[in-house]
Order: C-alpha cells, then structure tokens, then sequence
C-alpha cells in the first residue's frame, strides 16, 4: 500500500472525496492557533498556484483561502468588504494601472 503525506490545509469534503475514490486518509481537526497558521501556509500555497496557472479558478482558490484568514480572524466577507471599500475611498484601488516609478524628497 502506498502513503502519500500531505500535512496541508484541505477543502471540508476533500476526506469525503478520498474515501468515495475507494482510499483512505486520516485527518485532525486543528485548534484555532494552528488553524490561523495553516491558513497562512494556505494562503501562500494557493498565490503560487495562481502565478504558476494564471487562470481563474486559482483566482478562486485564492479568494476562497482569503475568507477563510479572515474568518480565522473573526471577520466576516461583509466586514473584509467593507474594510476593503473604505480603503479604497480613502487610496484608490488599481483601475488606472499606475505604476510608481520613484519619489524624490525634499
């Protein structure tokens, strides 16, 4: 029988998708300090997948371990959001593509 170690935040139904796939896995549940860690790695996981593929669902993916940080975190997608629109008001976001070429001081 072969093993494959992952040691890796998953999706909820990825065990339910391993078993019905006749495998099977053993999981752990992780405590919330762990799990705001293993989101992070997540995070990181996730941003490498999308500038490798450069598609829309690793967009997604990305999106998806977004709420989930800031779930961790005790956020909602409406106060992410809300925090993400007065940033926005206050400095802009990214529609003029403006790309900062240098600042000369005073």
């Amino acid at each position: 029988m072969k093993t494959i170690v992952y040691k890796k935040l998953v999706r909820d139904k990825i065990p339910e998708i391993i078993e019905a796939s006749g495998k099977t896995c053993s999981v752990r549940t992780l405590s919330p300090e762990a799990y705001q860690q293993a989101v992070d790695a997540k995070l990181d996981e996730e941003l490498a997948e999308y500038h490798k593929e450069q598609n829309l669902e690793e967009l997604a993916d990305l999106l998806e371990v977004l709420l989930a940080a800031a779930a961790a975190r005790g956020c909602t997608a409406e106060q992410l959001e809300r925090i993400r629109a007065e940033k926005a008001a206050k400095r802009g976001g990214f529609q003029k593509r403006l790309y900062l070429l240098e600042v000369q001081e005073p």
